[in-house]
């Protein structure tokens, strides 16, 4: 019979299913780094959404069978690892295709149209004082005609680049960094960064992915571009970031993720009170609706695996 752990369910807000075969569960709202090979111990199949599966861990479970990641992401997993023990990983795939692209504009559009600038005016009593009906304190930009340049052409970026073209904006599929090759529909990593209003990014977190962005790149960007990174922290370095707001290399940034989550020890951003500057916790993916498509993808993954035809694997 499985054992299946899942080890940190405070995770997904849903309805989660049980499996329909024979199995033994055991959920735990959080897991400590400490408590994951006890909790492992005799498991063969293990959720995690991100707790972190190192090599040393995953040695010290001979039984484990099955890594379910109950998200898309699988940087918290070593996926090398689960290739050399034969682990199967399986991910979950395209739950977010609507909640992000929704979180990307509401992002851009607040920063676009200078939001939070105007709350503030209006807070320090700007508005009531005004000459005239309405306020040119700041400039409104729309999104039309503007140019979003989409760094990742995957699920969601695919939904992003529809939800741009509504708008009536250009879209750039931008080359990967370095690329000596420029695929047909896609453009040069810099010329995009160049050419772009919007600068949106949406690819995984990898050794090659890491500081994609950083001061070089922002010193290529228009000094009124905007950077909206739903994505993953790492992808960009927040120090060259702090640098560039401050600055006036770019005209400002949306972000749901920092590169250390939760920022137990802090972060600058954090304490970043600039009126072109949106941090969201890390919630662009949340929407009760996704959460339950994830939640019913994460079950199917373990039934496909225990039925031997193993679906959106990994590893």
């Amino acid at each position: 019979m499985e054992k299946i752990v899942f080890l940190d369910s405070d995770s997904i807000i849903a309805d989660i299913r049980r499996p329909a075969f024979p199995h033994q569960w055991a959920d735990y709202p959080a897991t400590a780094p400490d408590q994951v090979v006890p909790r492992l111990a005799d498991a063969s199949i293990v959720i995690t959404n991100k707790v972190a599966l190192r090599r040393e861990i995953l040695e010290q479970l001979p039984d484990l069978k099955m890594v379910a990641v109950a998200a898309t992401g699988t940087d918290n997993v070593d996926i090398g690892y689960c290739r050399e023990r034969n682990i199967v990983v399986s991910n979950i795939r395209n739950y977010s295709v609507h909640t992000v692209p929704e979180h990307v504009f509401m992002l851009m559009l607040a920063l676009r149209r200078n939001l939070l600038a105007f709350r503030d005016d209006l807070r320090d009593g700007a508005w009531q004082r005004a000459d005239q009906f309405c306020l040119f304190t700041h400039p409104v930009r729309d999104l039309y005609g503007s140019t979003l340049g989409l760094i990742g052409h995957g699920a969601i970026g695919q939904a992003v680049q529809r939800l741009a073209l509504a708008f009536g904006m250009k879209v750039l599929i931008v080359e990967h960094k370095g690329a000596t090759t420029i695929r047909p529909g896609y453009t040069d990593f810099d010329s995009a960064l160049q050419e772009s209003d919007v600068l949106s990014l949406h690819l995984p977190l990898n050794p090659k992915t890491r500081h994609l962005i950083g001061a070089r790149e922002f010193g290529l960007m228009k000094s009124s571009a905007l950077l909206i990174n739903t994505a993953r922290g790492g992808l960009v370095d927040e120090s060259a970031l702090l640098d560039a707001l401050r600055d006036g290399l770019i005209g400002g940034a949306g972000f749901d993720v920092l590169d250390t989550e939760p920022p137990r020890q802090g972060n600058p951003l954090l304490d970043l009170d600039l009126p072109n500057f949106i941090l969201t916790p890390h919630i662009a993916w949340s929407s009760r609706e996704a959460m339950q498509t994830l939640a019913d993808q994460l079950i199917d993954n373990i039934e496909a695996f225990f039925h031997g035809t193993p679906q959106n694997r990994v590893a």
